[in-house]
């Protein structure tokens, strides 16, 4: 066995398990965001009835059904593009708009503190008076094509500001506020609603669209009922409904929480037990 056969092995090798890596992660993706969306949900039951059914008209040699089901093979995919059109867009933006680095992992512990500190002071009032309010804080997924469509602010997070926002009769109290960083970048945004068949009906506007930028971003949705005052939270497709203000303190802190910060504070642990040996 020469060294080029060896070489041309390995390489061969490391081509097939680079094309199974990639069709595995293609199908985590697709698999993963499929619970999200109730549309694509339905989309792939009804593959999977027509696989099905292909492969009983195959076995029991039924002519007509397998002769229709070939159509149906042969002419589905185009039929899928056109009518799921919306769904497919959808994840190919949620595609473009992911980063490598999330805006929140720059922040300090002072900065997040400060920022969940603000952020619950508004809440707090918004929720005594009955004041609606949706915000958003961007995550690893960019928002940008949300902020080019809304009111551009950029200004240091504050709980008046916050709360004059979203006062009554502010143009800008219907719609979205996003954040990113440790900064309100717009306000007045509009979010795509969700469809998710599981939310009450007693729900609104303003939690539909917290809740389906919930699941085409990983962003934090936070909504203030104008009706009943009470706060909620969409993490990654989920509702959390009536939380009490605590909750929501406790949440966004471990939700702005980089998962770096525990290596950091080992490190930090080791240095100071190696300065009091010393």
């Amino acid at each position: 066995m020469t060294f080029s056969y060896i070489v041309e092995l390995v390489l061969e090798t490391g081509k097939k398990l680079i094309d199974v890596l990639i069709v595995w992660l293609a199908l985590y993706y697709i698999l993963k965001n499929l619970r999200k969306n109730v549309k694509m949900v339905l989309l792939f039951k009804g593959i999977l009835i027509v696989l099905i059914l292909k492969v009983i008209s195959d076995l029991l040699d039924l002519v007509t059904i397998g002769f229709l089901l070939d159509y149906v093979i042969e002419w589905g995919p185009l039929a899928l593009i056109v009518i799921f059109q919306p769904e497919i867009r959808s994840v190919l933006e949620q595609l473009g708009r992911s980063q490598l680095l999330g805006r929140h992992k720059v922040l300090t512990v002072d900065e997040r503190e400060k920022m969940v500190y603000e952020i619950t002071n508004a809440l707090d009032y918004l929720r005594k008076q009955s004041i609606g309010a949706l915000i958003v804080i961007e995550r690893d997924n960019s928002l940008n094509d949300y902020i080019e469509k809304s009111k551009k602010i950029y200004a240091e997070i504050s709980s008046d500001l916050l709360i004059s926002i979203f006062f009554p009769n502010n143009p800008l109290h219907d719609g979205g506020l996003i954040i990113q960083g440790n900064r309100i970048t717009s306000a007045g945004a509009v979010f795509p609603t969700s469809d998710n068949l599981k939310i009450s009906k007693r729900l609104g506007t303003r939690h539909r669209a917290a809740l389906g930028i919930s699941e085409v971003s990983d962003c934090i949705s936070i909504v203030v009922s104008e009706e009943t005052g009470r706060l909620s939270i969409a993490i990654e497709g989920e509702l959390y409904y009536n939380l009490t203000l605590d909750e929501v303190k406790l949440r966004l802190l471990e939700e702005l929480q980089p998962k770096k910060d525990t290596f950091i504070d080992e490190e930090e642990v080791s240095d100071e037990e190696n300065k009091d040996n010393i």
